[in-house]
């Protein structure tokens, strides 16, 4: 794929926008290779994304150029290259379903970043994570402990320059501190019986009240637990004939696909946040 630069923009809105960025993407000889924009009528807000080939274009230049206009319009932007790979951190504790699946899109290209830490406060992933060539390190969590394990954590990130922590059934809740660190750098999933069946045993509950539907959601972490701008979600019906194993396997199979999408279409520069909601471009 050829390389490409991505900018992402959210602003008060009003006239003229599109023309004002597309204007001077052409004037500096840009070849557009998707634009997309988004209005939230009620806030008043504009949300764009535009990205364009780098073959023969001056980036600097036009960061130079675009940042007056960005200020002029108020608008909170972020420019990117696809040529630098984004560092990602895998988190998981003794499930590894959602661990497998995005080490292997992770192989095959499907999803485009480098990943050199699996961090766990387990030692099963230990083998997947040799099997794949990327370090491991075993950070053990309890109660007491807890806190020295979060600067040892963050003390890898950091180690490693990690810009995308995602949490592949990481069974620890996260310190407001380590969370502020990461701001919508952080993607976790879970089963979306949340708040209804709450514990370790949610399948279980949701089979002993013959619930219809299963599902799974994908989100950034906030400092509210499970409470975080949403990314992606997806939902599988069941029936009366499915026993607890049945219900696990679907939950495992939506879990995996509502992270994976989650975790590409960030790689992709394609989410926005504001407030506690996401724009997903397509």
């Amino acid at each position: 794929m050829k390389d490409s630069a991505v900018l992402l923009i959210d602003c008060p809105d009003r006239k003229g926008l599109v023309a004002r960025v597309s204007g001077l993407l052409y004037e500096r000889g840009a070849n557009i290779l998707h634009a997309d924009q988004h209005v939230d009528h009620e806030l008043g807000l504009f949300f764009m994304r535009v990205e364009w080939e780098l073959d023969g274009f001056d980036l600097a230049g036009f960061k130079t150029a675009f940042t007056p206009m960005a200020g002029e319009l108020s608008m909170t932007w972020k420019l990117t290259s696809s040529a630098r790979r984004p560092r990602v951190a895998l988190f998981c504790s003794q499930v590894l379903h959602c661990m497998a699946d995005l080490l292997h899109r992770w192989r095959t290209g499907e999803l485009v970043c480098e990943i050199p830490l699996i961090v766990s406060n387990h030692r099963e992933v230990e083998n997947l994570a040799a099997f794949y060539e990327v370090p491991f390190e075993f950070v053990p969590v309890t109660a007491k402990t807890r806190k020295k394990a979060e600067a040892r954590q963050l003390a890898l990130l950091a180690r490693h320059e990690i810009e995308l922590v995602v949490l592949a059934r990481y069974m620890q809740i996260l310190s407001p501190a380590f969370v502020s660190r990461y701001p919508a750098a952080i993607i976790n999933v879970h089963h979306s019986f949340l708040p209804a069946f709450t514990g370790a045993k949610p399948y279980h509950a949701a089979h002993a009240r013959g619930v219809k539907l299963i599902g799974a959601t994908s989100h950034y972490v906030t400092e509210a637990l499970d409470d975080g701008p949403i990314i992606e979600q997806d939902v599988a019906r069941i029936s009366h004939r499915d026993q607890v194993e049945n219900l696990v396997a679907r939950g495992r199979d939506l879990e995996r696909m509502v992270l994976s999408r989650a975790v590409r279409w960030h790689l992709d520069r394609r989410i926005l946040c504001y407030g506690n909601k996401t724009v997903v471009f397509d």
